[in-house]
């Protein structure tokens, strides 16, 4: 079984920045993908950035220059730099890991950002 826990977010004036990281744990092995979506009320989760094992990553259009995200493989963690933060970033930010075509998701944690 797989766990993710996250850390960060929370409440970021608009041009701040703000740092989100998810340690995951279980049979975990270098070879997956690991990324962050996000989601607010009323609409489909949607992709933020997606880093592999080796390091390639995909951004979500509306991220792209702002956000970097990052990897340490022998903890485990990934991690989202944001900066330049837009109040239409506020949503319910999601861990996400992919291992052999499973997907596994975090709790959640709260990003919000004021105008």
């Amino acid at each position: 079984q797989v766990q993710l826990v996250e850390s960060g977010g929370g409440l970021v004036q608009a041009g701040g920045s703000l740092g989100l990281s998810c340690a995951a744990s279980g049979s975990i092995f270098s070879i997956n993908v690991m990324g962050w979506y996000r989601q607010v009320p009323g609409k489909q989760r949607e992709l933020v950035a997606i880093i592999s094992g080796g390091g390639m990553t995909t951004y979500g259009d509306s991220v792209k220059g702002r956000f970097t995200i990052s990897r340490d493989n022998a903890k485990n963690t990934v991690y989202l730099q944001m900066n330049s933060l837009k109040p239409e970033d506020t949503a319910v930010y999601y861990c996400n890991l992919v291992l052999f075509s499973r997907n596994f998701w975090g709790q959640g944690t709260q990003v919000t950002v004021s105008s």
